[in-house]
Parts: C-alpha cells; sequence; structure tokens
C-alpha cells in the first residue's frame, strides 16, 4: 500500500519499478494476490465476515459475520509448537555456543522468530535478514514476512539473492526501504553485499543521512535465511514463495466460523421474550397525544401489547438447540485440526467440553508429531543460516567470535512430549547404554569437550 496507509504495508509499485529497471524478474507478481488472500484470512476480512442482505421488504442492510479468527489461531498453534524460549542453536564448540545464546538473549531473537514463524506459515514465506549498525559496530537480525519480500536469484536449492522493502521513517516523514542482499560473482558465490536504497511519497530515490549504500560484508555466508513451512507451493508453478499452512483448509475455516457464528446467533435468538400489556405501561403527553413510555431497548425482550388488557404479562422463551449447533462446531474444528496438519483431534473437545491440550493430543496423533518434525527440518536450515552469519558479521566489525564448528537446533519438544519422563528414561540408561558425557550432550546441549570435562569432574571424588 506504499505510503498512502498506515494500517499495512505492500510493496509500493515504484520500488518493483525500479527492480525490474535493474533487470530482476519479480516473483511476487504471481504470488501477491495469494498472498493477499491469506492474510485477509488471517485477519478475519473480506465478503465472507462482512456483506450485504436484504429483508422481507427489500431493504438492504449490512451484515458482519461472527470470527474466532481459526486461520490466526492455526499459525499461532504452529508458532507455539515449534519456537519458543528454550529453542537452542547449538555450536560445535562451547564458547560459540555461549556467545549465540548471549546474542540472542540481548536482542530478543526467538521471542521475534516465533512471530516470524507465525506469519510465515499464514503468508507462506517469512526471512530473518542482517541489519549491520556500523556507527555502534553491532549487528542485529531483522525480520519480515511474505508482504515484504522478494526474491531476486534462486533455484532448486534455495534464494541466493533477495530483497526486502519495508517502510522507514527519516525526519518525521515515511520512506521507503529497499534493501537488496546481493552476491557478488557471476554464479552468486562472492561475498555478500547489502544495498540500501531509499524513495519518498512521490517514489524519488533520497540519500538519508547516516544510511551505507553498500555494505560489503567480506563473507561468502548468505546475510539472510527464507523461512517456510513444509508445505508445496501449489499455486505457482517454480516460485520461491511457500504456501500458507492453511492454504487447503479455506472451506473448514468457513466452517468454523459459519457454526460459530450460528452457535452464537442461536443463544440470541433464544433469549426469553416477555409481552407486557397497555395497561402496565405509563403514558405521558407528546403534542395532542398519550403516547407509552417505553421499559427502554433490553436488547428486544421486552415488547407491548397494544390495546391489551388481558394476560397482562406473558413469557416466551423459545427452546435452545445448541446441542446440534456445538455438534456441528465440533466437526468444522475437527475437520481444521486435520487439514492444517494437526490431526483430526488436535481442536477436539473432550466429554467435558474443554479443548484438549497439545500433551493429551500428541499421545494418539501420530499426523501431528510427524508434521512437527517436518517443519522443523525446514526451519533449522534458516535457524542455523541466520546464526552462521550474524557471527561471521560481528567477527568482521571486531568482536571476538569463536569458531561455531558444526551447529544444530535443540528444538524444545516437551509442548507435545513428556521431556521429563524421557530425561528420567535416559538416566536410568546412563551407565548402561549410555555414557554421561552423551547424556550432557543431549540434553544440556553441550559440545562433546565439555559434556566430558563437566561429566569427568561429577565423578571425581
Amino acid at each position: 500500500m506504499g505510503l498512502n496507509g498506515m494500517d499495512e504495508y505492500w510493496v509500493p509499485e515504484h520500488v518493483k519499478g525500479y527492480l525490474r529497471q535493474l533487470g530482476f524478474a519479480l516473483p511476487l507478481d504471481d504470488m501477491e494476490a495469494h498472498i493477499r488472500t491469506w492474510d485477509d484470512w488471517m485477519g478475519a476480512r473480506g465478503d465472507f465476515y462482512d456483506y450485504r442482505d436484504t429483508d422481507g421488504v427489500g431493504r438492504a442492510y449490512a451484515v458482519h459475520r461472527r470470527s474466532l479468527h481459526p486461520a490466526m489461531r492455526v499459525c499461532r498453534e504452529w508458532g507455539s509448537l515449534l519456537l519458543n524460549e528454550n529453542v537452542r542453536v547449538v555450536c560445535g564448540e562451547q564458547g560459540a555456543t555461549d556467545w549465540l545464546s548471549a546474542f540472542f538473549s540481548e536482542t530478543g531473537f526467538m521471542a521475534a522468530a516465533q512471530a516470524t514463524v507465525v506469519r510465515a506459515f499464514g503468508l507462506g514465506t517469512g526471512a530473518f535478514a542482517l541489519w549491520v549498525d556500523l556507527g555502534k559496530r553491532r549487528v542485529r537480525i531483522r525480520h519480515y514476512d511474505a508482504r515484504m519480500v522478494i526474491p531476486l536469484t534462486w533455484d532448486e536449492d534455495g534464494v541466493t539473492e533477495c530483497a526486502f522493502v519495508t517502510r522507514a521513517f527519516y525526519r518525521a516523514k515515511a520512506v521507503d526501504q529497499l534493501q537488496m542482499h546481493l552476491a557478488d560473482g557471476a554464479e552468486g558465490e562472492g561475498a555478500y553485499r547489502i544495498v540500501t536504497v531509499c524513495f519518498d511519497r512521490e517514489g524519488n530515490e533520497i540519500a538519508p543521512v547516516g544510511v551505507v549504500p553498500v555494505y560489503d560484508t567480506g563473507s561468502a555466508l548468505p546475510t539472510f535465511a527464507i523461512v517456510k513451512p513444509a508445505v508445496a507451493n501449489t499455486r505457482v508453478d517454480m516460485s520461491p514463495y511457500g504456501q500458507s499452512v492453511f492454504a487447503d483448509a479455506i472451506d473448514a475455516i468457513q466452517a468454523v466460523d459459519l457454526t460459530f457464528d450460528a452457535l452464537v446467533n442461536e443463544v440470541d435468538l433464544s433469549k426469553m421474550r416477555v409481552f407486557l400489556s397497555d395497561v402496565l405501561f405509563d403514558r405521558e403527553r407528546d403534542g395532542s397525544k398519550d403516547v407509552a413510555i417505553p421499559f427502554g431497548k433490553r436488547d428486544c425482550t421486552v415488547f407491548r401489547k397494544v390495546m391489551s388488557t388481558e394476560d397482562t404479562i406473558q413469557e416466551f422463551a423459545p427452546a435452545l438447540r445448541t446441542g446440534s449447533q456445538v455438534e456441528a462446531f465440533r466437526v468444522a474444528l475437527q475437520m481444521l485440526g486435520d487439514l492444517a496438519g494437526f490431526g483430526i483431534t488436535y481442536f477436539d473437545f473432550d466429554s467435558a467440553g474443554y479443548v484438549k491440550t497439545a500433551t493429551e493430543v500428541s499421545s494418539d496423533n501420530a499426523a501431528l508429531m510427524r508434521n512437527i518434525r517436518r517443519h522443523e527440518n525446514c526451519l533449522e536450515g534458516p535457524l542455523v543460516g541466520i546464526a552462521r552469519s550474524a557471527m561471521a558479521a560481528s567477527r568482521a566489525l571486531g568482536e571476538s567470535v569463536p569458531d561455531e564448528g558444526s551447529m544444530r537446533v535443540m528444538f524444545d519438544d516437551s509442548i507435545v512430549q513428556d521431556a521429563d519422563a524421557e530425561k528420567q528414561r535416559d538416566m536410568r540408561e546412563v551407565g548402561v547404554t549410555m555414557a554421561v558425557w552423551e547424556y550432557r550432550m543431549k540434553w544440556y546441549g553441550e559440545d562433546e569437550a565439555t559434556a566430558r570435562e563437566r561429566a569427568g569432574e561429577l565423578t571425581r571424588p
């Protein structure tokens, strides 16, 4: 939407035109319509939620359908299952692990990364990208969703060059900031450089003070990482963008909100109505006429029986049909859980009417555990990649960063697994099939040398 609206941001046309002038083909052109549709479902916007209907005499009126925001719930659920503060990126050297943990803690990376995963799983694509403050000699990681990501060079192995477009503010005025992460060399295998271009409201290039137009990282490591769910893109063939986890569950999302809205309407329409005779209403003069003084709106629960003196008070309480409504709602939730990859029982209600916990669901939900592993495998590469890049960029700024060696991600599965029970099982295996240092490597994320050293200290008399 550019600079004309501040509620949400989409890549403006003048930025797209600038990239086309540089010779880049923009895959965003083919995907933007799908991304906009998924964004609307995440925000419960569109014709399904706000439409017009007509009454019995043909008068049109606006209708708003109530929503539980099921699309957003699906994305937030995946975010909480995959990333939290207990997820760790572990290096082959303990010193590097400690440095990286401190860096992530200082910058609040994991909390922001979870939000990135939520948006990436909803819109199909997200990204982490390095941001370098040369004045303060520090490195930070910026987070983007599909609306702001434009891959520039890609193949089956992934994206090697990418542009990120965001809104920034310079001297109290909004500007469009384009950052291109480009690799030198014909094959895109040289050192990466970050090119920054800013545009004003009219699309003219400007040069804000303090912004370096070109920054050479001196590193061949990509300065960004693309985040996508483990879902094949069936909307646009050969696209570098991913696909929303709920792209094939739109009908189930509609069913959830349709049944929820019907359930609320059923309760609302089944409220008791009270009909009162004319004699119970006080009257007042209105010009030449006596008019009844109403009790108040009361959500249309009190009505006046005109010119009636019999049965001064009558009550009418319609029968509730919530049982059948709840059953339809439950089926809709089951279908949503199944199509979104959680399994058919994930959002189901138990016999007491409460939603089951993730641990209860996973005990008999193999589909959920398989999909968690698939998504974790897709997330490990971006997390390790941006961590390596941040460490390399920090070294280039003169910071003393230990060599990381091999790297892996320790995901926190305690949300859906009984981690304490698994730790107890492994503890019983120590001295039988597992050494103390192996236990420490698995559960504390220590490198082998540190684990052996600390295990030796514990066993020393």
